[in-house]
């Protein structure tokens, strides 16, 4: 979720949901250590719980990027063993170091050693040729031995070369069999499962066989999706606030940061998908669109969008 998930969006979804754990994009030791702790760490309080997500190889970078994280108060550290893009491999991490499970476990270790925080690990169910279930169990037996709990398994291999990351999220076939097979080996291990899962009832199956659900694409494109899952599955009873009401609450965010110079577009660009497939919710993604990123645009661009979506409304109904 490069680029996508930074805190402007997380600060959106927790007004959808307030109990799912929200994951920053992938962050690599190299970006804290060098590009400054503070311009990719920087997140809004109202966040929690909130993960981040780790790239990187080095057990030592990666026990001082922990430690600097665990500061700024994440409440779970998590390393990529699922990126398969040509950038991440060329820096030895994300679904590459999947072909080296005792580097993994090094760093985990590594990274326990420096936090109190639970740290974990998400990853494909096998890459190229190393795609057998033996070589997963013994990729899981041998991290969770360094003292990992969750493992977080997106249900398809990745082929490091030859396929796009797009293509790899969509052309290796799901094996949610193979994940759930993961618990029933590693009952003790939390196994949460990721990739292709569109809606609530998806989610809830998953759940028969797993300990949790990760969501990704779906819960960008179409966030108000989310709506209900405080209540289905974290025990609640809140009213559910319609898509005005989040969108009119988020205005409230945007004018703060606004108030601190933060361009308009980059706090929009997240919310297009609010009124996914909606009477006339292409008026509100093209009104963003058109108008977020002109000079000097400000919270009149929100209202301007929401007031063409509510008075078109009105005419339909």
């Amino acid at each position: 979720m490069l680029d996508w998930t930074d805190r402007h969006q997380r600060r959106f979804m927790r007004l959808i949901t307030k109990h799912a754990v929200l994951y920053t994009e992938m962050i690599t030791t190299g970006a804290i250590i060098h590009g400054g702790a503070e311009r990719h760490l920087k997140y809004n309080q109202e966040e929690h719980p909130v993960a981040v997500q780790l790239g990187g190889s080095d057990p030592k970078d990666l026990a001082h990027c922990a430690k600097i994280c665990e500061d700024y108060g994440y409440d779970e550290i998590n390393l990529n063993v699922g990126c398969p893009s040509d950038r991440v491999q060329n820096g030895r991490f994300g679904a590459c170091l999947m072909a080296e499970p005792d580097l993994v476990a090094e760093c985990m270790s590594a990274m326990g050693n420096a936090v109190d925080v639970p740290v974990t690990v998400k990853s494909r169910i096998g890459i190229d040729d190393l795609d057998s279930y033996e070589h997963l169990h013994h990729f899981i037996n041998t991290v969770q031995s360094a003292g990992v709990k969750t493992f977080i398994i997106h249900a398809r291999k990745a082929w490091l070369s030859g396929l796009s990351p797009k293509e790899n999220r969509e052309i290796p076939p799901l094996r949610y069999d193979i994940a759930y097979q993961v618990k029933k080996d590693f009952p003790d291990l939390e196994i949460i499962v990721n990739g292709g899962v569109n809606t609530l009832e998806q989610a809830e199956d998953h759940m028969q066989h797993s300990d949790g659900v990760m969501i990704g694409r779906e819960a960008y494109h179409n966030p108000y999706f989310l709506a209900e899952a405080d209540n289905r599955f974290y025990g609640k009873s809140y009213p559910i606030p319609s898509r005005i009401e989040i969108a009119r609450e988020y205005m409230d965010y945007v004018q703060s940061q606004l108030d601190q110079d933060i361009y308009l577009g980059h706090m929009t660009r997240h919310i297009l998908g609010l009124f996914f497939a909606q009477p006339k919710g292409k008026l509100w993604r093209r009104y963003l669109s058109e108008n977020a990123y002109k000079k000097g645009a400000g919270l009149e661009v929100l209202e301007g969008a929401l007031a063409i979506y509510e008075e078109d409304l009105n005419t339909v109904s």
